[in-house]
């Protein structure tokens, strides 16, 4: 199988490990055991429940109390509905390759996380791309979706909140979408990695599987829950596609890790904690970014609804690599080139990290960028 390199994925595997400010980390800043306890409101004896598990495979199909847990996250479903993945990354992949065949057609919202355009093409499907605009806030054009679908559709796939714009498609929005998939009856498959990071109200919209009864959602413990080394992700979705997908899921997972399986369980029945945690840090971060962006007349974005990251458009002359790899090698600070999710001329930007981090970080590249407009 002929698949295209992942472009974020080989930026990040080549230049994290040498930066100083990460500001390509699109995680809420990682919590430690200890940390998670904590905010869970749980002391350090709740470790000794772990000294009891066996390290067997535990159950496949991940534990019913996880399972529970996970299920609570979203309004109309249930156990049955929930099948746990090794990352959202895992449940990604295993649909895609549980739902689609050579030959359908499927349409992608771009852009995105590059799997889910890149194993649709791999599997031989026939993929649309659905480009999101700045002058749109980037936010899907409903017209031009429905221009884009018809009897041959599969599958329309987008992340929401988007990766890597941070634009959110609210309730109204995924009914709109669920409406057109209805008439030509499509699945649609969400990635809702980033879901519970909006900047405004509860911080938590609805999931596109409480919204259509062909919706899949994808998610995982890595951004909004700050547990990204846990590596525990999950499909929720009707029993038909969840079962369709274990079948595939046999062949490369056999089970998650138990100890893993048992943090996140504990984590997402206090999941509210973590997620006032990650609104606190996400919203006042943000506030921060804001008003950095203001002062800087080389940089323009569209800000951002939801989600950890965000395009912000420079108007240097120099490819978005070029730019990144200068201002690594200038100031530590890293970001992602726009190249390496087909948007040339951004870079991505996290900005959930440490607020000092963020901090100190975009005052090295405000002189970055000033040197540059100097020399110019």
């Amino acid at each position: 199988m002929n698949i295209e390199p992942f472009g974020v994925e080989m930026w990040m595997n080549e230049y994290e490990s040498k930066c100083e400010y990460n500001l390509a980390e699109t995680c809420v800043y990682s919590l430690s055991v200890s940390e998670l306890l904590e905010t869970c409101g749980q002391s350090s004896e709740k470790l000794n429940d772990i000294l009891s598990l066996k390290l067997g495979y535990g159950d496949i199909e991940g534990s019913h109390q996880l399972r529970t847990a996970i299920a609570a996250l979203y309004v109309n479903q249930a156990v049955e509905n929930v099948l746990v993945t090794h990352g959202t990354i895992g449940a990604n992949s295993l649909v895609h390759q549980s739902l689609l065949c050579r030959g359908d057609q499927v349409v992608a919202v771009v852009p995105s996380y590059q799997q889910h355009y890149s194993i649709p093409e791999s599997i031989g499907a026939n993929v649309d791309l659905l480009h999101l605009k700045a002058e749109n806030r980037f936010l899907p054009d409903l017209a031009e979706l429905r221009a884009m679908v018809s009897t041959h559709t599969k599958l329309i796939v987008l992340t929401n909140p988007n990766n890597p714009t941070g634009s959110l498609v609210d309730r109204a929005g995924l009914a709109k979408i669920a409406s057109i998939a209805r008439e030509v009856d499509a699945w649609v498959l969400c990635d809702e990695v980033y879901r519970g990071t909006d900047q405004t109200g509860s911080g938590t919209t609805c999931s596109i599987v409480d919204v259509y009864e062909k919706g899949i959602s994808t998610a995982g413990m890595s951004k909004v829950f700050s547990l990204a080394g846990l590596r525990l992700g999950w499909v929720v979705g009707p029993v038909k596609i969840v079962k369709n997908v274990m079948i595939h899921r046999d062949y490369n997972t056999i089970s998650v890790g138990v100890i893993n399986d048992f943090l996140a369980a504990l984590a997402l029945e206090n999941h509210q904690s973590l997620l006032t945690r990650s609104k606190l840090i996400t919203r006042r971060n943000l506030e921060m970014l804001a008003k950095w962006v203001d002062s800087e007349p080389s940089i323009d974005w569209v800000q951002p609804s939801s989600g950890t990251t965000t395009l912000l458009k420079y108007d240097l002359a120099m490819s978005s690599r070029d730019f990144c790899i200068e201002l690594l090698k200038e100031t530590g600070v890293m970001f992602t080139p726009g190249s390496a999710m087909g948007m040339e001329g951004y870079v991505r930007i996290g900005y959930a990290n440490p607020t000092a981090v963020l901090q100190q970080g975009l005052k090295l590249v405000s002189k970055f960028l000033t040197d540059r407009i100097v020399r110019v």
